[in-house]
């Protein structure tokens, strides 16, 4: 859908009034960065170099160009707006003719698609990128994002003109739109086209602006503050209404689409509503057990280790995970798994030590190792 494109001034990174052999060099120093040979295997760049040659069509064909500023995408997607399957909103019916325009001027409608011309129209949405760390993220935030969109000229508040004069087109009466007359098998046919005098726009500007180059729109970047809700979660969106492009005709901007990225944490990982952590433990803490210090979103959490706990095994903290993004109230778990460590550099008396202690257990401290060599006694007899 066309709401998804991104701006083709934004993929050739160019402005709006960009000349033609601005447009030229973007798209030639881009294509050679995304050309496919350059990137073998590479899925990404395949992308961007579609995208770079589906934005330098149209912004190297003028008439395509002049829709396009005008429309957005829609004004050069055939397959937005069709009716019957038979063309599109800017380019007439099946082979170009309008049928749907003869008939109309039969019975009276002729005026529906010029009136639709000037109709209000959305602005298109933009999107931004926001990283958030792991905390930010569990618990909510209001961060600042910086974005790029379209907006009116101010210098010329919109009207494309230096002198603020817009005259409108003589020849097609300010509906952008003009009508031919052609012979088709015998019989006079009447076609709609965009009118060459002033490219669609229904209106002439003798002055223009110098900012905006008479397009009354130009691109800005700018800064919002976004509200980020407890519990968002690594490629979530969220939506700014009305923080996108500027509309036409008096229609609604569009929206401002944040997507949501999420720092790597040193300690915790995340899964939905739960997070997890290790935390190392002692040999001596292992056998013996007591209290030890869990580190959680919270803070830290004094936790009664049971004896002759294995390395590996996993503890759960209920109501210390994330908070639910729909209600905060709700919180997922926070468990984590004890990892055993094993001492090293030991002195000759802590060895003495360790060795009495080996001596004096028996099997049945070691269930588990007991079972093991006797498996393998069997297997190996």
């Amino acid at each position: 859908m066309a709401e998804n494109k991104r701006d083709y001034y934004e993929v050739l990174g160019v402005e709006m009034g960009a000349s033609a052999e601005e447009i030229k060099k973007a798209y030639r120093k881009s294509a050679m960065k995304y050309h496919p040979d350059r990137n073998p295997g590479d899925k990404e760049a395949e992308e961007k170099f579609k995208e770079l040659g589906e934005a330098y069509e149209v912004l190297s064909d003028d008439e395509k160009r002049s829709r396009y500023d005008q429309f957005g995408h829609a004004g050069v997607d055939p397959n937005f707006g069709a009716g019957g399957g038979y063309g599109n909103p800017f380019g007439g019916g099946f082979g170009g003719f309008d049928f749907g325009d003869i008939f109309g001027e039969f019975f009276g409608g002729g005026r529906s698609r010029q009136s639709a011309q000037n109709a209000p129209r959305r602005g298109e949405n933009v999107g931004a990128r926001l990283e958030l760390t792991f905390e930010e993220a569990a618990f909510g935030t209001e961060k600042e994002v910086s974005a790029r969109r379209i907006e009116n000229c101010s210098d010329c508040k919109g009207t494309g003109s230096a002198d603020g004069k817009v005259e409108t087109c003589s020849r097609c009466r300010g509906t952008g739109q003009v009508r031919i007359t052609q012979s088709m098998m015998g019989m006079q046919v009447q076609s709609t086209t965009t009118c060459p005098q002033c490219s669609g726009r229904g209106k002439i500007i003798k002055n223009p602006c110098n900012t905006c180059k008479g397009k009354a729109k130009v691109y800005k970047t700018y800064k919002t503050k976004v509200t980020v809700p407890a519990g968002i979660d690594e490629g979530q969106s969220l939506r700014v209404r009305g923080e996108g492009c500027v509309g036409s005709n008096g229609g609604p901007n569009g929206d401002l689409m944040v997507e949501v990225y999420i720092k790597r944490h040193p300690i915790f990982q995340r899964d939905g509503m739960h997070v997890y952590c290790e935390v190392p433990i002692t040999f001596t803490q292992a056998a013996l057990g007591g209290e030890i210090e869990v580190p959680t979103l919270d803070g830290k959490v004094k936790f009664d280790l049971p004896e002759g706990t294995q390395t590996g095994k996993r503890f759960t903290l209920s109501g210390k995970g994330i908070p639910s993004v729909n209600n905060p109230r709700r919180r997922g778990d926070h468990q984590f798994d004890v990892v055993v460590e094993t001492p090293t550099k030991l002195t000759k008396e802590q060895r003495e030590l360790l060795q009495k202690l080996e001596d004096s257990l028996e099997n049945k401290s070691s269930p588990k190792r007991k079972k093991f060599f006797d498996t393998l006694k069997d297997f190996f007899d």
